[in-house]
């Protein structure tokens, strides 16, 4: 009997095809109860978990140790859940299954970029600007996803054992496709295949109590014997190793322990001494993806490190998990508006100070930015010398003083 991993691009009838799969094959699917029981297990939100399978932005720009034990979370419960076999699971998480386990057939549902494009228009009513814009912000957040896990895109073929073209296959075709694979004798449970989800279960184990002591690490098992890669440099390498191997080793089923520095192990270069004061952050809202895109690596040359969002409704959920210091914000967008995100802004974050860049801007419009307390109003297309001293100077204001300010 099989695990079903199914991933699939937006607007490429993904749901549709998961639930047919399941009522076909008598199996369950367990997405609901995924994030249920994570989230009742392990003390988080069912709302946290699902913003970190959807690849959120402002999580994966500087991963965060509460990120890490969010996965760890989402791993442990998947581990336990794909013991039972006979279940489909319709999302990402489908990529912390590891490979090794070979009764699980990992499927990838994806169309041309126009099909979907066409989709979006017809399903959801989107004018073709509005879904060219959800399916790149879809897209976005499932390469933050499985860059992080994989360092892959999310759709290569290579993450699959069968990836089907949406744009020209009938979604029963899919079905019948996807179940049809699903009997092979290669997606048979073996006894090697048991022994490695035995494997995932333990290693899972190890990964949450070794998060929840605040470690950034890999874990993987192989009959019981735990590896541990380290994620994160440290100057006390052995006495952190100590304490990995004396933790892990105290897991029921652990036979053994050994840790070394992964991949990502690399000591910094030189530490600046700015490093040491109160970090700065600042968050660009513009609806142009590749005129914001471009402004916030110019910022970056300047020693001004931003992060980027697209729209009003975004810049709105992103101040519910990560609160800037500055926000460079657009006026014209679909949606809020730049002035209602500016009025809700400083409503509930005053101290956030709001720069106003438009290109759409009138003396009306810049009276009433002035009015809700925008630090300043800019037009564009702006000097980026002048924008980046407005951001010092915004930064000044709130207490993070920008060196090269002081010069």
């Amino acid at each position: 009997m099989a695990v079903i991993l199914i991933c699939s691009g937006s607007f490429c009838n993904g749901d549709r095809i998961a639930e047919a799969v399941t009522e076909k094959m008598g199996y369950r699917q367990i997405n609901t109860q995924l994030l249920e029981t994570a989230s009742e297990l392990h003390g988080i939100s069912t709302e946290k978990l699902q913003r970190v399978l959807d690849g959120s932005p402002q999580l994966f720009k500087k991963p965060s140790q509460d990120l890490r034990k969010n996965i760890a979370s989402i791993e442990i419960t998947l581990a336990e859940l794909v013991q039972q076999d006979n279940v489909v699971y319709h999302g990402f998480a489908g990529h912390l299954v590891p490979k090794d386990i070979t009764h699980a057939l990992r499927v990838c549902l994806i169309a041309t970029r126009e099909h979907r494009i066409e989709m979006a228009m017809k399903e959801a009513g989107l004018s073709e600007k509005e879904a060219i814009k959800l399916i790149n912000k879809d897209d976005e957040e499932r390469e933050n996803w499985t860059q992080f896990l994989l360092s892959h895109e999310p759709y290569d073929k290579h993450l699959y054992d069968i990836l089907i073209p949406m744009h020209s296959t009938d979604p029963d075709e899919a079905v019948s496709i996807i179940c049809e694979k699903s009997q092979m004798e290669a997606i048979n449970t073996t006894p090697e295949s048991t022994k490695a989800s035995v494997d995932f279960l333990l290693a899972a184990q190890v990964q949450i109590a070794l998060a929840e002591e605040g470690h950034d690490v890999s874990v993987s098992s192989e009959d019981g014997n735990i590896s541990i890669a380290i994620n994160k440099y440290v100057v006390r390498l052995e006495h952190l190793q100590k304490q990995l191997e004396t933790s892990a080793a105290k897991i029921q089923g652990v036979k053994s322990v050994s840790s070394a520095p992964g991949t990502k192990f690399v000591p910094p270069a030189l530490i600046r001494m700015p490093e040491f004061s109160l970090p700065k952050k600042a968050l660009l809202v513009d609806d142009e993806r590749e005129f914001v895109q471009t402004l916030s690596e110019r910022l970056l040359t300047r020693d001004l490190d931003t992060s980027v969002v697209y729209d009003g409704e975004e810049a709105l959920g992103y101040l519910k998990n990560d609160v800037p210091d500055v926000m460079v914000l657009d006026l014209k967008m679909p949606g809020i508006d730049g002035i209602e995100v500016l009025r809700q802004v400083k409503q509930h974050h005053p101290k956030v100070e709001v720069i106003i860049l438009t290109g759409h801007g009138s003396e009306n419009e810049e009276a009433i930015a002035k009015e809700l307390g925008a630090f300043a109003y800019l037009q564009k297309p702006v000097d980026i010398e002048i924008l980046a001293q407005t951001m010092r100077e915004a930064y000044k204001k709130v207490g993070k003083v920008e060196p090269d300010a002081e010069e």
